[in-house]
């Protein structure tokens, strides 16, 4: 416990007066607003990571004839990995996110329409408590599905569809199904192989874009709605 002052008087028993208010919830505005911004160019990294992994592919898959086709459903797995990553970043980022919007929508918001009354009477109590107990404000689902339909369902278009030409037309256009088969067996596995692989990889994309968890309706949502399983345990920015 926090020693008092050696007048008996603790800091927290000393009232703010309104020009205080205002300038501590300007600086905590520019930090949060600061740490949104950081956690947002993660996202960006992770996402140039990824551009530039399916280039590498696409160089290496056309740039030889001997090069199988496996590279690039390989890399349908690699692409997954930095989807991970970001959709694990993007949780934090949103988690800043929440908090800036917390304080514009509830702060800034009736300053600017000279309405002192904030949409959310205890907005106050939800940003202290979020700062003692920090959690997400949404599940790993919900963030794999927002990254998938933002950025990753192009990127994995442009691998199938490379896939697919390099299948077809590469070293030389298939002119018959015996020379299909022949392309897509590799080794031991047989032909149908790769088609399996890519039946189960795009049933488990889609089924994320359609049954995943949607977004809420609003940011206030986000606060005082129902919170996932995953929310109940606090986390550590590291």
């Amino acid at each position: 416990m926090a020693e008092k002052a050696p007048n008996g008087v603790d800091y927290e028993s000393i009232p703010l007066s309104r020009s205080e208010y205002i300038a501590a919830m300007v600086h905590l505005y520019r930090g949060e607003l600061y740490r949104s911004n950081s956690w947002r160019l993660r996202l960006d990294n992770t996402t140039n990571w990824a551009v530039i992994t399916t280039a590498g592919l696409l160089s290496f898959s056309f740039n030889d004839p001997t090069h199988s086709h496996w590279t690039l459903l390989l890399g349908l797995l690699l692409i997954t990995v930095f989807l991970g990553f970001e959709a694990r970043r993007f949780r934090f980022a949103h988690m800043w996110r929440s908090r800036v919007r917390l304080i514009e929508e509830n702060f800034y918001g009736p300053i600017l329409r000279r309405d002192p009354t904030s949409p959310e009477t205890a907005w106050g109590h939800l940003m202290a408590e979020d700062m003692f107990h920090p959690r997400f404000r949404i599940g790993r689902l919900e963030a794999l599905r927002m990254r998938l339909r933002r950025n990753y369902w192009a990127i994995y278009f442009v691998l199938l569809l490379a896939w697919s030409l390099k299948i077809m037309t590469h070293p030389r256009p298939i002119q018959e199904i015996a020379d299909l088969q022949e392309r897509l067996a590799m080794g031991i596995l047989p032909w149908w192989t790769p088609l399996a692989y890519l039946g189960g990889f795009l049933l488990a994309v889609i089924g994320i874009m359609i049954l995943g968890p949607r977004a809420a309706r609003s940011e206030l949502d986000y606060w005082v709605g129902t919170r996932s399983e995953t929310e109940e345990q606090p986390i550590i920015d590291r």
